[in-house]
């Protein structure tokens, strides 16, 4: 949240249906891809020791993410970032929390089946695995993807991914309370929150300093500190080994000004999302607000444009109203999870002689 009156009149937060924006992620959820990609995503054979899925850490009940400040990682290790919403992912241009994967999402989700911290999957390991399974080459032939190939598993999952898009909040079908609209007024105006969290996702997809304090269990957890230091010397931070905090966004840069910002986090599911910000250091949106009430937290680098804004009681209830308004129906939906327990199946008899 930031204060600019000067561009006050050029913010608009629209309060529209969300999923008839455009671009919005056209692939129906009962697609033959976007159903192969929802049964890899629940599966724990994408990943090396066939104990962690995507879902461990993006749950459907809490809008793709999972309750924790850090997330957990593979066997033997543990995250030293908060686990992002997946809601409207297929929206982003930038992903992680410092924004270091651009490409497109096939490639997000090679970097996380892949990187050994996270799912540590070797993927010619991976398509053998799906060639065994039954559903699996039925799936990959419906979806006109021939035979399974972690080429066509990562394309479908990326279908799935886009097919996550946030329905019915408040916000959109116009349906906010009094409360939610004063709160929606105090959010473009004296809050100045609209000037980072702009658009239909509530973000402007750009790194800022905001001062958010540094969370200690990543560098008292040695599996957490053991995470970050393989992160930060695969990216060329300087002096890993001995750094003491996140150097966000400078991963990308190496430009001083640039350490520790993070990408502005979409609003849209707040409400089943906490613990918040890149690490879990605000584990409620009272504290949030708190913070940014504060004029964010203290650190040189931070942006110019925060400053105390002395909020009434009345109005933190207010904004903590609208930001509830801009959460919709939950993801626990058949459309979002793989209901059926059928990723066990009976060995191919005299597999050495089977065709591939």
């Amino acid at each position: 949240m930031v204060l600019s009156r000067t561009i006050l009149g050029l913010i608009i937060v629209s309060v529209v249906g969300f999923a008839a924006q455009p671009g919005s992620a056209a692939n129906d959820a009962t697609s033959a891809r976007a159903e192969l990609g929802k049964r890899l995503f629940y599966d724990e054979r994408l990943s090396g020791d066939v104990n962690f899925a995507c879902a461990t850490c993006h749950q459907p009940d809490k809008a793709f993410t999972d309750g924790k400040a850090l997330s957990a990682a593979y066997t033997g290790a543990a995250h030293f970032r908060n686990t992002p919403t997946l809601a409207n992912v297929g929206r982003r241009a930038a992903w992680m929390h410092d924004g270091r994967l651009g490409t497109n999402l096939n490639d997000v989700v090679r970097g996380m089946i892949t990187e050994t911290y996270l799912m540590n999957m070797d993927m010619r390991l991976m398509q053998e695995r799906l060639k065994q399974d039954p559903v699996y080459v039925k799936m990959f032939r419906a979806a006109g993807l021939g035979e399974p190939s972690n080429g066509g598993a990562r394309n479908a999952l990326a279908v799935f991914l886009g097919t996550i898009v946030s329905r019915g909040a408040p916000v959109d079908t116009g349906a906010l309370s009094a409360a939610a609209r004063r709160g929606h007024a105090l959010f473009q105006g004296r809050a100045g929150c609209a000037a980072c969290h702009s658009g239909a996702r509530f973000t402007d997809d750009k790194p800022h300093n905001t001062g958010v304090p540094d969370n200690p269990e990543i560098w008292a957890d040695p599996r957490r500190h053991s995470a970050f230091v393989t992160y930060a010397k695969f990216m060329g931070i300087e002096n890993y080994m001995g750094l003491r905090e996140d150097p966000g966004a400078y991963v990308r840069t190496h430009r001083p000004e640039t350490r520790r910002s993070f990408l502005t986090p979409t609003l849209r599911e707040l409400k089943w999302t906490a613990p918040y910000m890149h690490n879990g250091v605000f584990r409620s949106l009272e504290e949030v607000v708190d913070f940014y009430d504060a004029g964010g937290g203290d650190d040189p680098l931070k942006d110019p444009r925060l400053k105390p804004l002395e909020l009434t009681a009345e109005e933190k209830a207010d904004l903590l109203a609208f930001l509830d308004a801009v959460s919709g129906e939950t993801f626990d939906a058949d459309a979002f999870v793989w209901r059926a327990d059928d990723y066990d199946y009976a060995p191919v008899p005299n597999w050495r002689k089977a065709p591939n």
